[in-house]
C-alpha cells in the first residue's frame, strides 16, 4: 500500500511530497530545510531512495543535493535542466521503482519551464498520483514567464499541451499533486481549493475547457509582477545550494543596531504590525513573521544587503531564519530579542506612527492628506479609492521620494503590507498613518471606491 505525505510551505506558498511504500520513499521538490522531509521520513520509518525535481525553481532555493547527499539517495533532475553538479538526468518516460509495486515515470510537460517534467507513481501499473510540480496546478497552471520574455507565449502554448496530455493520459482518479499555487507567485492564477484529481481538473481547469488560443490570451493577460528575488533562485538552484545554518546569529546590541542603521543596512523588525506601530527603533522595517515574511523581504530588500532581524522571542527568530534561507538570505548579520525597550541606547525613545481604519480615514478633513494604495496592479484595477496614489509595496522603498507631501494613510488589502509601507515611509521621516482594516470596509465607510 502506497502513502503520500504533504509538507507544506507556507510561507512560499508551496508544497513537497514525500510518497513510498513499505521500506523505501521518494521526495518530490523539498525545501531547502530538509530536516522536515527527514522527519516525515523517519515517522514512516522509510528511506529514501530517490529526491526528484520536477524543474529548476525561480521561485525558492531547493534542499534537493543536500537532501540527496544526507540519504545517498539517486537525485533526478529533468535532462534539460542546465546544472554545475552530478545528478541523473531523466527524460520523457524513464522510470524508477520506488518500493514493491511502486514504479515513478517521467512525464514531460513543458510550459513553466522548457523542461519542466512531472512524475507519476503507479501502484501495480495503476497511476495513483501524478506530481505535477508547476505545470497542472489546482484550476489553473503555473505562470509560463519566469525564464525569458520571449519565451512566454511559446510556453504558455506548451503549457495547455501538456495539461491536455496528462488529461489525455491518465486515468479521472489520479491525484493530482503540485508543488506551487498554495499562494506562490509562480501560479498563474489563484487556485480553488486543496485538492483535486484529473477528472475534477478537466471540469473546472481553463487550460482543459478552453481552446489553446483563447486560453493563452487569457492566461498572458493575467500575469502580474514577478518577485525581483525569482532573478536569484533559478542561478542558485543551478549551482547546487550550500548546506544550511540555522544556529541562532550572532547578538546585535543597541550600539550595533545603531551603528547598522547608520551604515544602511537593513534592520527588520518581526514584531506584529500593532506593537511596531505602538513602538520601534527608528528607522527599522516591519515584516511580521508570519505575515509572508520571506516573499516580502526578499521582494523588497535590496539583494546582498546585509539583514539584522529584531524579535519577539527567540522561537519567533528561529522560525524567521527557517524562513529565508528558503529565499537565499542565509545567515542574518546580527539579531536582538525582546522589544524596543531592549534594542534602544540609553536616553533613545522609541519611534511610533499612528493606526487607523477606512471609516478613520473617511472621517478626515481631505486637504493635506495623502491616500496610498500599496496593493498590486490587478487589485487596484478591481477597486481603488478615487483621489489614492498607487506604488505597489514591492516598490515603495525605492519610490518613497515620490510620494506627495502631507500626512500618508497607507492602505492594502487587509494591513500586513500596509504596515511594511508605512515603515518605509516613517523611516523616511514621513507622517503616516497605516489603515489596518480590509479593502471591502472603505465603501461601507463612505469612501469613493472606482474600478478601471
Amino acid at each position: 500500500m502506497f502513502f503520500v505525505d504533504t509538507i507544506g510551505v507556507e510561507g512560499l506558498g508551496n508544497r513537497a511530497h514525500l510518497a513510498g511504500g513499505a521500506r523505501t520513499a521518494v521526495a518530490v521538490d523539498p525545501p531547502r530545510d530538509v530536516d522536515r522531509v527527514l522527519a516525515a521520513a523517519a515517522r514512516r520509518g522509510v528511506r529514501i531512495s530517490h529526491v526528484v525535481e520536477t524543474h529548476l525553481h525561480n521561485d525558492y532555493v531547493t534542499g534537493g543535493p543536500e537532501l540527496a547527499r544526507l540519504t545517498g539517495a539517486a537525485y533526478l533532475v529533468p535532462a534539460g535542466a542546465r546544472v554545475a553538479f552530478a545528478r541523473v538526468p531523466v527524460a520523457d518516460g524513464d522510470t524508477v521503482d520506488v518500493d514493491e509495486d511502486l514504479t515513478l515515470a517521467a512525464v514531460a510537460t513543458p510550459g513553466h519551464t522548457p523542461h519542466h517534467t512531472a512524475y507519476v507513481l503507479s501502484e501495480a501499473g495503476r497511476p495513483v498520483a501524478a506530481f505535477t510540480g508547476g505545470s497542472l496546478l489546482i484550476g489553473t497552471v503555473g505562470r509560463p514567464d519566469l525564464v525569458e520574455p520571449r519565451l512566454t507565449e511559446e510556453l504558455a502554448r506548451a503549457q495547455h499541451a501538456s495539461a491536455h496530455r496528462l488529461a489525455r493520459t491518465l486515468p479521472d482518479g489520479t491525484a493530482v499533486l503540485p508543488t506551487h499555487g498554495f499562494g506562490s507567485f509562480c501560479s498563474s492564477a489563484p487556485m480553488d481549493g486543496d485538492t483535486t484529481t484529473i477528472g475534477r481538473e478537466k471540469a473546472v481547469n481553463p487550460a482543459l475547457t478552453t481552446d489553446v488560443d483563447a486560453f493563452v490570451a487569457r492566461l498572458l493577460a493575467s500575469l502580474e509582477d514577478v518577485p525581483a528575488y525569482y532573478a536569484h533562485m533559478g542561478p542558485v538552484n543551478a549551482a547546487g545550494p550550500a548546506p544550511v545554518d540555522l544556529t541562532p546569529p550572532a547578538v546585535a546590541d543597541p550600539d550595533g543596531i545603531a551603528a547598522r542603521l547608520a551604515a544602511g543596512e537593513w534592520v527588520v523588525d518581526l514584531r506584529d504590525r500593532v506593537a511596531f506601530a505602538r513602538g520601534h527603533v527608528a528607522g527599522s522595517f516591519n515584516y511580521e513573521a508570519d505575515g509572508g515574511l520571506a516573499t516580502y523581504l526578499a521582494w523588497t530588500i535590496p539583494w546582498g544587503r546585509p539583514v539584522t532581524l529584531l524579535a519577539g522571542s527567540a522561537e519567533q527568530l528561529a522560525a524567521a531564519q527557517r524562513e529565508l534561507v528558503r529565499v537565499g538570505i542565509d545567515r542574518p548579520a546580527a539579531a536582538a530579542l525582546g522589544g524596543p525597550e531592549r534594542w534602544l541606547r540609553e536616553g533613545e525613545r522609541p519611534a511610533s506612527f499612528a493606526r487607523s481604519t477606512f471609516a478613520g480615514l473617511a472621517g478626515q478633513d481631505a486637504a493635506g492628506i495623502v491616500v496610498l494604495d500599496v496593493r498590486r496592479a490587478s487589485e487596484r484595477a478591481a477597486g481603488r479609492i478615487e483621489g489614492s496614489v498607487h506604488i505597489p509595496v514591492h516598490e515603495l522603498h525605492r519610490r518613497v521620494g515620490e510620494v506627495p507631501g502631507g500626512t500618508v494613510w497607507v492602505h492594502c488589502a487587509g494591513g500586513m503590507r500596509a504596515a511594511i509601507g508605512a515603515s518605509f515611509l516613517d523611516a523616511a521621516g514621513r507622517e503616516v498613518v497605516a489603515v489596518d482594516d480590509g479593502f471591502d470596509a472603505a465603501a461601507e465607510a463612505g469612501l469613493t471606491v472606482v474600478t478601471d
